[in-house]
């Protein structure tokens, strides 16, 4: 059986990419093939390059008005594209030609849509006063956190809580879950 592959999208650090990479490090049906990323200055690319991952840096020309992605997407038999604290929106042309799916840090539809990624959202939980926040991880389509949903995983929010305490229990929910839904979702494929 060939090993099905997975293309990382990461905008920043990279948290989630390098635990997804380490998940399946040692996988013998499913392999992390490459890391693309819309930042030249992304910590993500040092963490793929560790794993001895490919990495790819694109601009937004590149991925919004040419086929050159999808192309060279399709070139390295990709078969999942997995949004690991990606930011910007996914085109058309990519979602038509590939199964994409992403994470974002809470319970959707609350707090999901443009510029509603990373702390933006731990502070609105709080400022919200909302008794849980959580995880959902989603097939990606034309909108911003508006894909079917897959997965969701809760925690609890304390009154005490500051953004920070919730962005690591989210941050916990992610480590644990992620990498064991793109394992279910790619072996369908």
């Amino acid at each position: 059986m060939m090993k099905k592959k997975i293309a990382l999208f990461a905008s920043g650090s990279g948290t989630n990419a390098q635990n997804i990479m380490e998940y399946f490090s040692d996988n013998e049906n499913i392999v992390v093939d490459s890391l693309w990323s819309n930042n030249p200055q992304a910590v993500a690319l040092q963490r793929a390059s560790h794993f001895g991952v490919e990495t790819f840096v694109f601009s937004r020309e590149e991925l919004n008005n040419s086929d050159s992605m999808v192309n060279r997407i399709k070139e390295r038999g990709v078969d999942l594209i997995v949004l690991a604290g990606f930011l910007w929106l996914i085109p058309v042309s990519l979602i038509h030609n590939f199964t994409v799916i992403n994470i974002h840090p809470a319970l959707l539809p609350k707090y999901g849509g443009r510029g509603m990624y990373g702390m933006r959202v731990h502070e609105a939980v709080v400022k919200n006063k909302d008794a849980e926040t959580g995880i959902s991880i989603h097939y990606v389509n034309e909108k911003y956190d508006d894909g079917k949903i897959i997965f969701q995983a809760k925690c609890t929010v304390l009154a005490t809580d500051t953004p920070e305490v919730v962005a690591q229990k989210v941050h916990q929910l992610e480590y644990e879950y992620f990498p064991k839904v793109i394992e279910k979702v790619i072996l369908v494929l």
